[in-house]
């Protein structure tokens, strides 16, 4: 297939499949779960391809690591030597230690995620998930966005970066106010007729970079999205508006004047109405009843959550795979609304355009030049929008990375990135808790959001169902333990722990201007509250009647029924917050251009609008002075709903 898969390292890579994901004789096996092997599903095919798609550092390195392995006689040895040597391998450092932590988890990614031709996986019959339950239906695509014929200069009066829930905000209100409107976005326009449910075709074309990725210094897991409507498009819709106390400091200590008074709560009142904000397509799955049973047992606070949906064409049975694009067409992120909007009133949209740099003339915005490329033929084109008011709306991912390639911003682009660091714990029922029915996130115990009367802390909610990416995330002690612990999916219910993270990270770019996150926690407030935040978690699944806690860590820790549950906990206490030992994850990030009066210490003034570059704006969550510590897309709208009427007010006036 390609030059670099030699014959001897396919058979390595067949057995490092097969060492992870290994067929297991048990007499009572009615579905073939345990007697079924990786390579039986084609695993090692799929990531032959994936290696293919690899930057080639990346690939290099998973190579080496496969040439390792074989060197240590991975081939011919039995399934416990191979386990061995898989985990003597990650011994030998950092560097190994990932590697192997990373093949190990596209192997489990690709065996239990990776249908056949007719979106079938033989794994899943085992523990229930239906997989796709219907066909994508042949909707239109409303939107019809503009495709360069090769280079090209566009005139408008606003470009903006960005079709997610600040971007798409953006664009819609300043198209209705008769701008000239030009929408870039680096992903692809996918819609109902796109959504086939798949976990894997979802991440190769909704998400930033693939699907879950780590920090570069590995610490924590990314998730957002990548596509026309950006993260509204994949998320799970949980619509929470900005927290009092949280305008309060945003105004108070940051200089956002009015965010803390009535004019913000019209902001706030505007994009609720507009995307349907609602109580009425909230049931609960398994894991979501768990948290009320939880909470109504220890006492504790707890919320049924509002979301963005259309109760007249709400499916929960289709709604569980909305993290794959929402199929029914019930969700209504801003490619529904604002950018539907924003198209309708005559702006140009163009997808799978990546803005290169922002163009600055005589000190101020010029436009953007972007660079197209085609997805069917490979082709690039060259594309300048020449423009005086520039909306950055990226993400808190690629906002700072434009900046930065552009030379503007000042000294705190990139810095204060937040990402609202979130453990997990899974716990094992009884009874099935079919995770992947109805919306993924409509239950949340608040008790501990401001503990001790301070500002920052934690919410308990429950996560999207994926059964590739749970294979890959559950902690491998052994291939016995993982296949067990996959076989009990259907009685599994997971939660997070959504903590409001005080300390921060930053992006920076690497040579080829390229996003470069890193994330380290080490911030007194946030450790003391992930900690309290895994303690809540493990206690609340105890009291709702789990009969296994598990924590995703390194050792794969867990609790019984019949345990000492203080002695576990006391234990998981001792975890490092970091690689190599509790597993951080995120899918919010914000703040990496902040908006506050101070140029040394903020991106952009309290309005939107550069320190040190008029005519540029930031319209998307990396414009959080600090982290929302609730689901940011409300507070992201609401935000870039008052940042647009400062650019209407702007353009208007160059305009006369």
């Amino acid at each position: 297939m390609t030059e670099w898969m030699t014959e001897e390292r396919r058979a390595g890579l067949r057995a490092i499949c097969d060492t992870v994901v290994p067929a297991i004789p048990r007499a009572d096996d009615p579905t073939g779960f345990w007697a079924r092997k990786a390579t039986d599903v084609g695993t090692d095919e799929a990531i032959i391809v994936a290696l293919a798609g690899m930057q080639t550092e990346a690939r290099d390195g998973l190579l080496g690591l496969v040439d390792g392995l074989v060197a240590q006689g991975i081939l011919t040895a039995s399934q416990l030597s191979r386990e061995q040597i898989l985990s003597r391998t990650a011994l030998f450092g950092p560097a190994a230690a990932f590697g192997v932590g990373a093949l190990s988890g596209l192997v489990r990614l690709m065996a239990y995620g990776l249908p056949d031709a007719v979106g079938q996986n033989p794994f899943w019959k085992a523990f229930g998930y239906p997989g796709p339950i219907s066909a994508p239906p042949q909707a239109p695509k409303p939107i019809r966005p503009l495709v360069p014929n090769g280079d090209m200069t566009i005139d408008a009066d606003v470009v903006v970066v960005g079709s997610g829930s600040g971007g798409g905000v953006v664009a819609g209100k300043l198209a209705a106010a008769g701008l000239k409107v030009v929408v870039l976005e680096a992903g692809g326009y996918f819609n109902e007729a796109d959504f086939n449910q798949l976990e894997l075709w979802a991440y190769q074309n909704l998400y930033w970079r693939g699907g879950p990725t780590p920090a570069a210094d590995l610490n924590i897991s990314i998730m957002a999205g990548a596509a026309l409507g950006g993260g509204s498009t994949i998320n799970w819709s949980n619509c929470l508006r900005t927290r009092p106390w949280v305008r309060e400091e945003w105004a108070r200590e940051h200089g956002l004047e009015g965010v803390d008074g009535h004019d913000f709560d019209r902001h706030l009142d505007a994009v609720c109405a507009r995307i349907g904000v609602t109580d009425q397509c909230s049931e609960f799955n398994g894991p979501n009843q768990r948290i009320e049973d939880g909470a109504a047992r220890l006492d504790w606070s707890f919320k049924r959550l509002l979301r963005n949906a259309d109760p007249t064409t709400y499916d929960p049975a289709s709604a569980g795979y909305m993290g794959f694009g929402d199929q029914s067409g019930s969700k209504l992120g801003t490619m529904k609304t604002w950018l539907q909007d924003a198209f309708d009133a005559g702006a140009d949209v163009i997808v799978r355009c990546r803005a290169d740099r922002v163009l600055v003339e005589g000190g101020r915005a010029a436009g953007v030049l972007a660079t197209y490329r085609d997805p069917a033929t490979g082709a690039s084109a060259a594309l300048t929008v020449r423009a005086p008011q520039v909306v950055v709306a990226g993400g808190a991912l690629e906002s700072p990375a434009l900046l930065l390639r552009s030379g503007i911003g000042g000294p705190a682009v990139g810095r204060y990135l937040r990402l609202h660091p979130c453990t997990a714990i899974a716990a094992t029922y009884p009874d099935p808790q079919d995770a992947w029915w109805a919306a993924p996130m409509t239950a949340m115990i608040d008790q501990f959001e401001r503990p001790d009367g301070g500002d920052y802390g934690f919410l308990i909610q429950a996560p999207h169902c994926s059964v590739g990416t749970s294979a890959a995330l559950l902690p491998f002690t052994t291939a016995v333990a993982h296949k067990e612990a996959m076989s009990q999916l259907r009685n599994t219910a997971t939660t997070i722990g959504l903590t409001r993270d005080h300390g921060h990270g930053q992006i920076s770019i690497d040579a080829q201007g390229e996003a470069v996150p890193t994330y380290s926690v080490t911030d007194p407030v946030d450790v003391a509250n992930l900690y309290a935040g895994m303690e809540a978690q493990v206690r609340m699944h105890q009291a709702a009647g789990a009969v296994k806690v598990g924590v995703l860590a390194a050792g794969a820790p867990s609790w019984r029924w019949g345990d000492d549950l203080d002695a576990f906990v006391a234990r998981l206490r001792r975890l490092p917050l970091r690689f190599g030992g509790v597993s951080l994850f995120c899918a919010h990030q914000m703040g990496s251009c902040r908006l506050g009066k101070d140029p040394a210490l903020s991106v952009a003034g309290p309005f939107g609008e550069l320190h040190d570059t008029p005519g540029v704006w930031i319209g998307d969550a990396s414009a959080f002075p600090t982290s929302s510590g609730t689901n940011p897309m409300i507070s992201t709208m609401a935000l870039a709903h008052r940042t647009a009427e400062a650019v209407i007010a702007a353009a208007g006036s160059r305009r006369i």
